[in-house]
């Protein structure tokens, strides 16, 4: 007999075609199906995860126990709670030299969900979204779940894969609203020159285009470079939508804490949406985060003095395995090696390769086409030195190199 549970599942059930014309995250695929293997009990070599292998520093992780012993767990000002507000404004000013009020910072649940109300506050059917490729993997989806067209604007790796404000002069149109820049850069790490950025930033301020600064990665910054904000350029909180988050900087990921710093129209357009979504976000979060902004930072250094460890060796290595090349990071924590010379009938493209290389020698990677680089992987050196090892001996097995 027909049960109404039986027609549920004989049922074509229609998406909205916002849904329909987005992906699912490529870097979150890589993860689940590493995270499979590993509870299967099999040795990976994880090179996948974009976030820090330390644990967040005790003194945060103490505010938030007090935070519950203190019940704060009631709902909270939709953009956050004062003091935690006050906060980001203190903090990008002390790091960077910016100068904005509480009431131009919202607090959203991660960058990318800053991001995201940016987009969608500023965007719509018609406009166009230029975005450097490579480029971070949800910046595509953003903008195509906001109606609007994404314009990929090349970089080249003979350049350090740098965005260039000539180039991006020639890629404005009359449809341009928006530009998203992200320096450091996820994948590549390149990080754009400070008077480059003065150059980008009078571009956009000349078209009338608004420049969206993602700086995630901003304290991942390697050599002579410290961390360094367009927002702090004369002239350029006008024009200018800071993102940032707690995730790197903190080792904060799982946390989920974000900020958005903009002109007061922005932030209050962002604030409407976010109080028809997620009203706010966590309130024990909020009270963790506010410690680590007025708190020391010595756990960014030693991640950084870390971090710069693996890259040299996880860079030397890459370049020891023939035909492989990759470009030197300066900032975040990812190498991007191209691995074109090796690709062939029988692993066509980055994605055959990636796949390859978990199903035969257990290592991790996210294939290029993800952040419109094909022919490249992405791995993370936000891992231990012993893994790096381990992996790069089994990319070498994997790419002919002898044992």
């Amino acid at each position: 007999m027909e049960t109404a549970a039986g027609r549920m599942m004989e049922q074509v059930i229609h998406f909205a075609e916002r849904v329909n014309r987005i992906q699912v995250s490529q870097t979150m695929v890589v993860l689940q199906a590493a995270d499979r293997l590993k509870a299967e009990g099999i040795d990976v070599a994880d090179f996948g995860p974009g976030e820090p292998d330390f644990p967040t520093p005790e003194h945060i992780k103490q505010a938030a126990i007090r935070a519950l012993a203190e019940n704060r767990t009631k709902y909270t000002p939709t953009a956050g709670i004062a003091p935690l507000k006050q906060a980001v404004c203190d903090w990008h000013a002390t790091e960077v030299g910016s100068a904005y009020q509480p009431a131009e910072v919202i607090v959203t649940a991660g960058a990318k969900h800053a991001i995201f109300n940016a987009v969608a506050a500023l965007v719509e059917a018609g406009d166009e979204v230029i975005i450097p490729s490579p480029y971070w993997v949800s910046y595509p989806d953003i903008v195509k779940c906001s109606d609007a067209t994404p314009v990929f604007l090349q970089t080249n790796a003979e350049d350090g894969f740098i965005l260039r404000a000539a180039a991006l002069e020639k890629a404005i149109t009359p449809r341009t609203r928006l530009l998203i820049a992200d320096s450091p850069n996820n994948p590549t790490g390149a990080v754009i020159p400070p008077d480059e950025y003065g150059k980008i930033l009078a571009v956009c301020r000349r078209h009338g285009v608004w420049l969206l600064a993602d700086e995630c990665y901003s304290h991942f910054v390697y050599g002579e470079g410290r961390p360094f904000s367009v927002a702090s350029l004369p002239g350029a909180r006008d024009s200018v939508i800071v993102t940032g988050s707690l995730s790197k900087t903190f080792a904060m990921t799982g946390w989920r804490l974000g900020y958005a710093l903009a002109p007061q129209p922005i932030i209050e357009a962002m604030t409407k949406l976010q109080s028809q979504s997620i009203s706010n976000v966590n309130s024990i979060t909020q009270y963790a985060a506010l410690a680590a902004l007025r708190g020391p930072m010595d756990s960014v250094a030693t991640m950084l003095a870390e971090y710069s460890r693996r890259r040299k060796r996880i860079v030397a290595g890459l370049r020891e395995i023939p035909g492989v090349t990759c470009t030197e990071p300066q900032g975040a924590f990812y190498a991007f090696p191209n691995i074109s010379a090796h690709l062939s009938a029988g692993m066509p493209d980055d994605t055959a390769a990636a796949k390859q290389l978990l199903d035969r020698e257990r290592v991790a990677v996210v294939p290029g086409a993800a952040f419109g680089a094909p022919g490249h992987l992405r791995l993370s050196y936000a891992t231990s030195m012993d893994r790096i090892e381990e992996g790069l001996r089994r990319l070498g097995n994997f790419f002919g190199r002898p044992k």
